[in-house]
């Protein structure tokens, strides 16, 4: 891809380096401190606490964290001495990744009118989300209630040794994924999908969610095919790294890697094919009316 010299952009929220969890008090607030002992020796306070601290405890988070968001709408993190360094490798990633998302920014501002842009977060290890808790072994993800793409980079690392999709517009392509979420979100495409879950089997809502994300990858092909006719950054053999990523990331080929078998009833996303086909769909037509992938029948 010829993406250097290009615009990055500045909604980019750089979290590397940082804790998401906060081992102690250190990195409090001085007056928050203050307010939260206060508040602690007050009968209301012992109860709430106690929820707090039990609850977070069952589910695995840091109870640090949930009094903290109650007094200031924020995780605690652990406060560093300098600014996180990487190599020089992963800053032009960094960098990269910045490039990509002004590009989602240009081509959906240009079809989807008051487009409001995400986030892009940056992070390494762990992260803390309106989502909440997630770890590297995540992988790169979406979460609405912030309207934040979260992303290690060393996923990008994991895709050329682990999944044997290298390249930088495989890359670009899990990006533009993640902001097709944020335009299916924006569009309510995704509240319609989450108010079906407890309305039927968890092998039911499985479909539905290999709809969501076949969409999404149609909306990454969607944004390839704007991209290129403004920017020609794509260069030969640029397209074939992201149907090799999509056929990577395929539900299918994921199980049989791993257990040696296929469960099609437990697919969230979609078979290899499936992603390859509607990535392509998106691509080759531009047109963001021809991805009703709940309609599509067959899938």
């Amino acid at each position: 891809m010829k993406w250097k010299g290009r615009r990055q952009s500045s909604n980019v929220e750089d979290r590397r380096g940082q804790s998401s969890g906060g081992s102690g008090l250190g990195g409090l607030n001085p007056m928050l401190l203050i307010s939260l002992v206060r508040f602690l020796f007050t009968k209301t306070g012992l109860i709430i606490a106690g929820v707090l601290l039990v609850g977070s405890m069952l589910l695995g988070y840091n109870p640090l964290n949930f009094i903290g968001q109650l007094f200031t709408g924020s995780p605690v993190t652990s406060e560093t001495s300098a600014p996180y360094q990487g190599t020089q490798k992963e800053e032009e990633l960094a960098d990269f990744s910045a490039t990509i998302l002004a590009s989602t920014e240009d081509v959906w501002n240009q079809l989807i009118s008051n487009y409001e842009e995400p986030t892009l977060v940056l992070f390494t290890g762990s992260v803390s989300s309106a989502c909440g808790y997630a770890s590297s072994a995540t992988g790169p993800f979406y979460c609405p209630g912030d309207d934040k793409l979260y992303l290690d980079l060393s996923f990008f690392d994991d895709m050329e040794r682990k999944l044997n999709a290298p390249g930088d517009f495989a890359q670009a392509y899990v990006i533009a994924h993640e902001v097709g979420h944020h335009v299916q979100n924006l569009l309510g495409i995704s509240d319609k999908v989450q108010r079906l879950r407890g309305q039927m089997s968890q092998t039911e809502f499985n479909k539905y969610s290999v709809r969501l994300e076949l969409q999404a990858d149609f909306l990454a092909g969607v944004w390839a095919h704007h991209s290129q006719q403004m920017t020609q950054m794509m260069e030969t053999g640029d397209l074939q790294e992201a149907l090799n990523a999509a056929y990577a990331i395929g539900d299918d080929r994921l199980q049989q890697q791993s257990s040696g078998r296929v469960v099609p009833d437990s697919f969230t996303h979609g078979t290899s094919e499936q992603r390859i086909r509607w990535f392509k769909k998106g691509f080759e037509t531009g047109d963001i009316n021809q991805g009703d992938t709940f309609n599509a029948n067959p899938l």
